[in-house]
C-alpha cells in the first residue's frame, strides 16, 4: 500500500514519525468516525477507541523497545545483558538462595531460560550454584561477591538509563506517568490476566 493509499484508508493503522514519536494520522484523534460519528478516543464501545487503543499500545511497545535499547547501551560497561541483569536482580531479593523453579516462577519464564541465564552469570563469577543444606537434590543460587559488586553497578546504569528515558518529562509529570504504570502492571485482583 502507498503512502498516498495510507492517508485516504480510514482503516490504515497510524503510523509514528520515526525522528519525533509524533503520529503520522494525528488529525484522526477526536474526529468524525467512519459513519459520521463523532469518535471517543479511550472509551470502549464508542467508534475511534480500539483505533486509539492500538495506537496507545503501539506507542507502548515503542517506549519498550526503546528502553530495552537505552538500557542495554548502559548495561554494556558492566558485561551483563538486560535478561541477566533481571535475573541477578531477582536472584537478591529473595530472602534466601532461590531454586532455579523459584526463579522461573518469579520471572515468568520456563526454567531452561533461567539455566541459560544462572550458567552465564555463573560463568562471569557473578553466581554460584550450591547445594541445599537441608535436601542435597536441591540446588539454590547464591550470588557471589562479584555478583554484589555487579548489582551496585546495576543501580548506577539503571539509574542513568531511566533518565536518559524520563528527561523529557517534568517531576510532575514523571509521578503521573508513576501512578499509571502502577495502574496498569498491578491491575489488582479485579484487572488481572
Amino acid at each position: 500500500m502507498s503512502t498516498t493509499d495510507r492517508t485516504s484508508d480510514p482503516d490504515a493503522p497510524a503510523r509514528a514519525d520515526d525522528a519525533g514519536g509524533v503520529p503520522a494520522r494525528a488529525e484522526d484523534a477526536g474526529t468524525p468516525g467512519r459513519a459520521g460519528v463523532p469518535s471517543t478516543p479511550g472509551v470502549p464501545g464508542t467508534p475511534g477507541a480500539s483505533d486509539a487503543d492500538g495506537l496507545l499500545a503501539e506507542q507502548l511497545l515503542r517506549l519498550t523497545r526503546r528502553l530495552h535499547r537505552i538500557q542495554k547501551r548502559h548495561l554494556e560497561p558492566v558485561g551483563i545483558t538486560p535478561a541477566q541483569s533481571r535475573l541477578l536482580r531477582t536472584v537478591a531479593a529473595f530472602g534466601e538462595p532461590p531454586r532455579m523453579a523459584d526463579l522461573a516462577a518469579r520471572l515468568e519464564v520456563v526454567p531452561r531460560a533461567v539455566t541459560s541465564l544462572v550458567d552465564g552469570l555463573e560463568t562471569a563469577g557473578r553466581v554460584r550454584r550450591a547445594p541445599d543444606p537441608d535436601n542435597r537434590r536441591v540446588i539454590r543460587i547464591e550470588l557471589t561477591d562479584a555478583g554484589r559488586a555487579t548489582l551496585r553497578e546495576l543501580r548506577s546504569a539503571r539509574r542513568a538509563a531511566a533518565e536518559d528515558i524520563l528527561a523529557p518529562l517534568t517531576a510532575e509529570q514523571r509521578e503521573v506517568l508513576g501512578g499509571l504504570l502502577t495502574a496498569l502492571v498491578d491491575p489488582g485482583p479485579e484487572g488481572g490476566c
